[in-house]
């Protein structure tokens, strides 16, 4: 049986010429002044119940490209500006799909800036990148190397709000191909006074990475409040304020693809949680937390790299009573506020409250393995059951 190669992002930081950061900000303007007038003509025959497609919004663009207000969209490649009439395209199947809102237009200040090039409008020779309308390669920090042979099908560049470039290549990475097939299985309950407990009784301190910079963040923002709109101080202090918000991204991103690499070579079977994190972020007491501990982000990176290496990541029912719930012999308690942290059931087990919701999480994920169905999670629940696999996402051959 052929075996099939998982594409993969490489992303690298580059430091563009003037010329090559004034050619792209001229990209990423007119990539966004594209998208909006696409999204604006499918609107309007939104509204008159009529439908236009990606190859409609084409033609468009070829006809904008010769009108004089539009005229400066010949002056950048065509290629990022192909690129964002795609992507609008996949956002309107998302939505008549109903898995995605109807779509929105992109701010000059707030949406991310980027262009996407194909392999028509780029090169890549002997390690060296150059985009199209470019005459010189970029100057591309090789943090670390490509896979041997690598190919790039899709290029990305982009700016952060702090003014760093990034350029993401698209490569099949021959690397990734499942592991051995393990025995261990762990469950998952995650916190924020320890932001994972294992069932294994490990605990895994909490970094709090926004808390660590909260102070020199809470000073760039009162400095940054007191410049006058639209001077170039104030632009200067916002980007002061980005680069803490960057620093502090950074090091939890780092910390959280450590930790998710490490459970899913060691672990066959990964129970968490199924939690609506965005429904506990209008918690105001407790949103600012949550968003540090960033649960939403390692599900994401538990889920697509046990989909990498042959894996499985199940999601227990987030109302199955996992604190609750004796581990040793089963009964439930009543009511448990969340100071009570260690709890003694009617059996004499003296449980910690983490590791026991942990290892009833396991139990759940480890009883659908076996037998395709949750266990009974002590109410009725939305489906009839307290634990369901996870779909493996969708990966490009």
């Amino acid at each position: 049986m052929a075996t099939t190669c998982v594409k993969r992002a490489f992303k690298y930081r580059f430091y563009p010429t003037d010329a090559q950061a004034a050619e792209l900000s001229r990209t990423f303007g007119c990539v966004r002044k594209v998208y909006n007038l696409a999204l604006a003509a499918r609107t309007e025959a939104w509204a008159r119940q009529e439908r236009v497609n990606y190859n409609a919004t084409s033609a468009m663009l070829t006809a904008w490209k010769k009108t004089g207000e539009l005229a400066f969209l010949n002056e950048v490649s065509s290629v990022p500006l192909q690129q964002t009439l795609r992507h609008l395209q996949t956002a309107f199947t998302n939505f008549f799909a109903k898995r995605a809102k109807y779509p929105r237009f992109k701010s000059k200040k707030k949406s991310r800036k980027s262009a996407e090039y194909t392999t028509s409008g780029f090169r890549f020779r002997a390690g060296e990148l150059t985009l199209a309308k470019m005459a010189r390669p970029l100057d591309i920090v090789w943090s670390r190397p490509l896979p041997e042979g690598a190919s790039p099908s899709t290029v990305t560049v982009s700016q952060d709000a702090a003014g760093r470039w990034f350029v993401s290549l698209l490569c099949e990475d021959p690397a990734i191909a499942p592991l051995a097939a393990a025995d261990a299985a762990v469950g998952i309950d995650v916190g924020l006074e320890h932001l994972l407990t294992l069932s294994t009784g490990e605990k895994i301190a909490n970094p709090r990475h926004e808390r660590k910079d909260r102070a020199a963040l809470a000073q760039a923002q009162r400095r940054m409040a007191k410049k006058e709109q639209g001077s170039a101080n104030r632009a200067r202090a916002r980007r002061k304020v980005a680069k803490i918000h960057a620093r502090i991204a950074d090091r939890r991103r780092d910390h959280l693809h450590q930790l998710t690499t490490r459970l899913v070579r060691e672990n066959q079977t990964i129970v968490i949680e199924d939690l609506t994190v965005r429904n506990m972020v209008k918690n105001r007491k407790l949103a600012r937390a949550i968003s540090d501990a960033a649960w939403s982000d390692l599900r994401s990176m538990l889920e697509y790299k046990a989909a990498w290496y042959g894996r499985e990541v199940i999601a227990v029912d987030r109302f199955f009573p996992s604190s609750k719930l004796c581990s040793h012999c089963g009964s439930v308690q009543g009511t448990m506020p969340l100071h009570v942290r260690i709890w003694t059931c009617e059996c004499g087990t003296t449980h910690d409250r983490d590791v026991n919701a942990a290892r009833n999480l396991l139990a759940a994920g480890l009883a659908v393995t076996v037998c395709g169905a949750g266990v009974r999670p002590q109410r009725s629940s939305p489906g009839g059951q307290s634990a369901t696999k996870q779909k493996a996402p969708r990966r490009e051959p």
